[in-house]
């Protein structure tokens, strides 16, 4: 390997054990257009093998190419990112490549997306749901918010008046214990729930 692009080596020797083993850097030789340095191979290619720069479209007036999406002799898919480097002049030198395999990834997010998913016709069971005051007031308390672009935990306190009173409009407070439910749920004492509750029933007598 040349010296002057010894220090790169180093660097992709670092970024490949940093993240092994889902991350392979090959450093191209741009005088030669071949693979000078390999670190964490996963691609089985071999050093001094033609790069194949044109590949990724290869231009020397640029820095930085991609991210852009490649795929392994096995079939994974890899998203990689390419940094064209250069010498004290400015003259490119080198192109250091670092491919990430994302597609354990993939794999991942299928699964989770699969186990988080509910069938479209399968519907909560009405026998279940009849009575249960808890799912209505939780799910009225996340339509609230969303239709609103907000979240429960950031609430201001003249917000979470507002969620009790428009609860209490809506009924909600006909459960047992549900007002000590509604404010665990938003972090208010539970005289102060009491508190806003009376004041909206004053307000509509």
């Amino acid at each position: 390997m040349k010296p002057e692009l010894a220090p790169y080596a180093a660097v992709c020797d670092g970024v490949a054990q940093l993240f092994q083993p889902f991350v392979e850097v090959v450093l191209h030789d741009l005088e030669t257009e071949t693979a000078a340095h390999i670190a964490g191979n996963f691609s089985k290619r071999e050093i001094g093998e033609p790069s194949l720069l044109h590949e990724i479209d290869f231009r020397p007036t640029e820095r930085l190419l991609g991210p852009y999406e490649k795929v392994n002799w096995d079939g994974r898919r890899i998203k990689s990112i390419s940094i064209i480097l250069r010498d004290s002049t400015e003259r490119p030198i080198a192109v250091m490549c670092i491919n990430a395999d994302v597609s354990h990834f993939h794999a991942v997010m299928q699964t989770l997306s699969a186990f988080a998913s509910v069938p479209v016709d399968h519907a909560k069971p009405a026998s279940l749901f009849k009575e249960d005051w808890h799912e209505r007031i939780n799910e009225y308390i996340q339509n609230w918010t969303g239709a609103r672009g907000l979240i429960v935990a950031e609430l201001t306190r003249e917000q979470k008046q507002q969620v009790v009173r428009d609860l209490s409009a809506d009924g909600a407070f006909g459960g047992r214990n549900s007002a000590a439910y509604i404010s665990r749920i938003l972090g208010l004492g539970r005289a102060t729930v009491y508190k806003y509750l009376n004041q909206e029933r004053s307000a509509q007598e």
